[in-house]
């Protein structure tokens, strides 16, 4: 009889993307986009990101293919610019992982407030409490074993997707083609007045939209996150784009019916999550109810998915000596615990800093979003230069289109989250130079400028929140 190859399959891989993907930001998308934009540029920027993520998604499997020594994009980041980039794009990923794991704490207690009143705003007492529990649950479970954890997500993310196909099904039959038609293109105010559309306005619009579109695809990199965990090599490669295929889809059915349900104005107006009491609308408090235990199981299986890729990072970085080798010391499970314990004491910091949020969710994103740029910008550049030094400009062009389109969607959406990334850069300097230190060799003048350089803007950051310039939400 064959034994069963060890590793994660090809059906966990896509699991893991699909599941790292879809979180809370698919429940809420269709609230955040009407809150800036008619359907019209809605759909004009699903057509960009979707563009330019599938260049972000070609390029990783391209690299997994020409570059079959590296693994993830630590090597990648570290490989074509130097150690001090691969540092860059791992802390980046570290932190933009745990950091939308706040996210998602936040979406499931919002959820799990339809069902208990107090819970509703996501930062109560008993929110935070309950948030913290779970997250210490998901941390206990991976410290026991990541392909455990793996074959506990595929059965997850086939639960979570049910619903979400019911309701594409449900959104056809109850879409009404006059209300989504209506004022297509047209300027969208506060008051919730019409005017005819402009090129200006189209484009404000469109760019309103594009943090919460580019949020809803940070995982896609999961299955490169665990390549060497994978069974096969190739399958991280197949498991990128259907994962990808996937999940643009999903996410703009799912964000644009709604469209052709409610006018704008009454979906901009809709609580958190949006799915939830759309569907009540359809189908009333049974509806509700049904998508609540949905989002539930959802952000379950994005938070373990999240769990699991951020420590994948700094155990790879401790492999190349980018952080210090206590973070890549395993268990007898396999599991990277000291990074996993670490990860989760700073992570449950930040839930108890919830007590003290109003923007909690839109903040997390934001940052998340900002870090993970980082860390994509990196994987394009990397790419272009395989294509420059190959002379092949098929392999240049994804790499390109992914980088241009990264740098400028973080240009248009806030800029300022960036920013405040530096204040969390400068606090690993520490590790990465102890790990320099550990590997016995001296910073590089070229390190250290870059340092100052980050340290300073980290600086002005502090200042910027303190003073009141610089806002947190």
């Amino acid at each position: 009889m064959k034994q069963k190859q060890p590793g994660v399959s090809l059906v966990g891989l896509i699991m893991l993307v699909i599941s790292a993907a879809i979180g809370a930001g698919i429940y809420n998308a269709s609230a955040q986009l009407a809150a800036v934009s008619t359907p019209g540029p809605a759909l004009v920027a699903w057509l960009i990101v979707g563009i330019g993520i599938f260049g972000l998604t070609w390029s990783f499997k391209s690299l997994n293919e020409t570059q079959p020594d590296l693994n993830g994009m630590v090597e990648y980041a570290q490989t074509g610019f130097g150690n001090f980039a691969g540092f860059l794009s791992g802390w980046g990923y570290w932190l933009s992982s745990w950091v939308g794991s706040v996210a998602f704490a936040t979406m499931m207690m919002s959820a799990i407030g339809y069902f208990i009143p107090s819970f509703r705003s996501g930062n109560s007492l008993g929110a935070v409490l309950t948030a913290s529990a779970i997250s210490w649950a998901l941390t206990l479970l991976v410290i026991n074993g990541i392909e455990l954890a793996t074959s506990i997500n595929v059965i997850i993310t086939i639960l979570k997707l049910i619903p979400l196909v019911a309701f594409i099904l449900l959104g056809i039959v109850m879409f009404k083609a006059g209300v989504f038609t209506a004022h297509f293109w047209a300027n969208f105010t506060t008051n919730f007045r019409y005017y005819p559309a402009t090129a200006s306005g189209i484009f404000t619009q469109i760019k309103g939209c594009i943090i919460t579109m580019m949020w809803v695809f940070v995982g896609i990199e999961g299955a490169t996150m665990m390549t060497d965990r994978a069974r096969k090599r190739s399958d991280a490669s197949k498991a990128t784009i259907i994962g990808f295929l996937a999940l643009l889809t999903l996410n703009v059915v799912i964000s644009m019916l709604p469209y052709g349900y409610l006018t704008q104005a009454q979906l901009a107006h809709v609580s958190n999550p949006a799915l939830t009491y759309v569907v009540q609308d359809m189908m009333g408090p049974v509806g509700g109810a049904l998508v609540s235990i949905s989002l539930i199981i959802t952000i379950t299986g994005a938070w373990l998915s999240w769990t699991m890729l951020p420590v994948e990072a700094t155990t790879q970085m401790a492999e190349k000596g980018l952080l210090p080798r206590w973070f890549g010391v395993m268990n007898r499970k396999n599991s990277p615990a000291h990074s996993l314990w670490m990860t989760q004491i700073l992570l449950q910091l930040f839930l108890i800093s919830l007590l003290f949020s109003t923007q909690a969710y839109n903040f997390a994103i934001s940052l998340c979003t900002a870090a993970i740029v980082v860390c994509y910008s990196l994987v394009a550049a990397f790419q272009v230069q395989v294509g420059w030094h190959r002379h092949s400009v098929g392999l240049m062009l994804p790499g390109l289109v992914a980088f241009v389109f990264e740098i400028t969607g973080i240009v248009l959406a806030g800029v300022q989250y960036l920013w405040l990334c530096t204040i969390a850069y400068v606090l690993g300097f520490v590790f990465y130079i102890r790990a320099v230190h550990e590997q016995g060799r001296k910073l590089t003048r070229r390190e250290m400028i870059l340092m100052g350089l980050i340290t300073l803007a980290a600086i002005v950051a502090v200042v910027a929140v303190i003073t009141g310039r610089l806002a947190l939400s």
